[in-house]
């Protein structure tokens, strides 16, 4: 029997010790799960006295709601229990802590608009996306991000964390890293130095601003206003008092950007300096600034690249024509498509940079990228033909089937290239008149650019005469007329033959080259007026005419007329009418 019984111990042994390692497995495993839920501490803010029943901190934004609403009725010391006073000495917190709640609720009110309804309501933060297209979407957070401030070219984040003491509800304060960050971000972010003569009674808050901002913010634009009118005068004289040419062109087109330029930055000197507003009017007057700022650094730089075309247009490609050279052509549809790109970089980069400093896809991320597949299919739809047309324009400036100045046959009319834009190329025809076509249609069609290689130009002269007129002599004459237009070169080329003929008349054809198309037109009609001049008053027999015959008798034959009896009953005036 006591052989039998002794394997029983190693099997109790051996079990015991399984259970014990799955048991200290599964406390490791919630261990592990509580420890991604909150930062377990052995006390919070000790020697600061019991927590107030008005803070509540166990939800984000229960926690920022409750400091905004201690902080609005100036009880600092209850609203130092939001913060984690962790690295502070015991007997320091107690008399570090009001201030620094009081520095942290002047940052968050002038630093970054915030909107407490943005943070979390659930107590372990967990992000909640119907879509289910967030990666983190369910699990729980330990720490978030309230604000980011940027001083200096360094950002600085101001985070909430969970903390739980022993058995303790989790409550949620700002980290100890972030109270540290405080009295830094308080000398940029905190009231200027105008603000200690403000009486308290026009703090108060009214709407979204306090009462005195509803009074300094329109004395402020009025200051810069009077600032940019002031720099706009300037740039008019200085325009004026610039000797005439591309420098005073240029002034005369900057007053207005220039004017904006200034006013943005005087109103950053007196933001960072003079007066600080909250973060509601702060936000939307630095975006504001940064739009100014943009668009008149790009259209300074349009106007520029404006007066440059200008003055290579006045001077070096002269009037717009073929007459050039291709490489002063080619030069002018460079510089066009440089304002171009000029635009389209100023629009992109101004885009990317005020996205970027509001923040905007931090907000609303998660929707546009729910959206993005429809709001893809709406904005090709909508804008196609738009895009189709800027695309279509730098497929011009890049490949240069047509250069500023080239002659083009366009839909049987002679044009001269004018100007490529985004949208649409504009084309001045023979008779001073401009067609303005939008690109795509222009690159869909078939056109004849008549100045690739060079503006010379084969013109076509013809003249119908009769049977009768020497060959010979007309073209004799045409070489003689052709040889004395200035417009006619390669006398070697000119050509003149029979090219048709009737049982009435024959077609003479002839050929001159010219320098340009424009030039060959007028030539042909001159050559055309003196050969017309020459016949009529030499040969007027050449001309062409309707032949009656009168009589059988064949006068290039030299054959005698031959008179033809009377009938019988025939009367002599009938014979003479026959």
């Amino acid at each position: 029997m006591k052989a039998n019984g002794s394997w029983l111990l190693p099997l109790t042994l051996a079990v015991a010790l399984l259970f014990s390692g799955l048991c200290m497995a599964q406390a490791q495993e919630e261990e592990s799960e509580e420890s991604e839920q909150w930062f377990s501490v052995d006390a919070l803010n000790a020697g600061l006295g019991e927590v107030p029943g008005d803070v509540k901190r166990l939800t984000p934004r229960e926690s920022i709601r409750s400091f905004q609403a201690l902080a609005e009725e100036q009880n600092f010391t209850a609203a130092a229990h939001v913060l984690n006073l962790a690295e502070l000495d015991e007997e320091e917190r107690q008399r570090q802590g009001p201030e620094l709640a009081r520095q942290l609720a002047e940052v968050l009110r002038r630093g970054e608009w915030l909107n407490v309804s943005n943070l979390s309501g659930r107590q372990d933060a967990a992000i909640e996306d119907p879509s289910g297209q967030h990666p983190l979407t369910g699990k729980p957070r330990r720490d978030i991000e309230l604000a980011s401030l940027t001083l200096d070219g360094e950002a600085y984040d101001i985070r909430l964390g969970r903390y739980r003491v022993d058995e303790e509800e989790p409550v949620w304060l700002v980290t100890p890293d972030s109270v540290a960050t405080i009295p830094t971000l308080y000398e940029a972010y905190g009231p200027s130095l105008l603000e200690e003569y403000i009486p308290d009674r026009f703090k108060t808050s009214l709407g979204w601003l306090e009462v005195w901002e509803w009074i300094a913010i329109p004395l402020f634009l009025l200051t810069i206003g009077l600032v940019g009118w002031g720099v706009h005068g300037l740039v008019g004289l200085l325009a004026r008092w610039f000797p005439s040419g591309w420098p005073s062109i240029f002034a005369g087109r900057i007053g207005i950007p220039m004017a904006l330029l200034v006013m943005a930055f005087t109103a950053q000197v007196l933001l960072d300096y003079v007066v600080s507003f909250t973060a509601v009017a702060t936000t939307f007057i630095r975006v504001l600034l940064m739009l100014l700022i943009a668009w008149g650094v790009g259209t300074i730089a349009l106007r520029l690249v404006d007066t440059i075309l200008l003055k290579v247009t006045r001077r070096i490609v002269g009037e717009i024509d073929d007459t050039k050279p291709k490489d002063e052509r080619k030069l002018l549809t460079t510089l066009y498509a440089l304002r171009r790109i000029i635009i389209l970089i100023v629009v992109t980069a101004v885009s990317v940079y005020v996205l970027s400093q509001i923040q905007l896809f931090e907000t609303l991320g998660l929707s546009l990228l729910a959206s993005a597949s429809v709001l893809a299919v709406l904005v090709g739809i909508a804008g196609q033909a738009v895009l189709g047309n800027i695309l279509s324009s730098f497929q011009l400036s890049l490949a240069k089937p047509i250069r500023i100045g080239d002659l083009v046959m366009f839909e049987g009319q002679w044009c001269y290239v004018e100007g490529i834009f985004y949208t649409f190329i504009r084309l001045r025809s023979w008779d001073e008149r401009r067609l303005i076509v939008p690109v795509m249609y222009f690159v869909s069609h078939p056109f004849e650019n008549l100045s690739v290689k060079s503006a010379k130009m084969y013109r076509t002269l013809e003249l119908t005469v009769h049977l009768s007129a020497d060959t010979q002599v007309i073209r004799e004459k045409f070489l003689e007329y052709a040889e004395e237009e200035d417009n006619v070169v390669e006398h070697h080329k000119l050509a003149c033959y029979v090219t048709g003929q009737t049982e009435r008349a024959q077609t003479i054809s002839c050929y001159l080259m010219a320098s340009d198309p424009f030039a060959g037109w007028i030539a042909e009609m001159n050559i055309r007026e003196k050969l017309i001049a020459f016949i009529r008053d030499n040969h007027p027999e050449w001309w062409p005419r309707e032949v009656v015959v009168l009589s059988q008798h064949d006068i290039a034959k030299g054959d005698k007329p031959r008179v033809r009896p009377p009938s019988e009953g025939e009367s002599r005036g009938e014979r003479a009418s026959e």
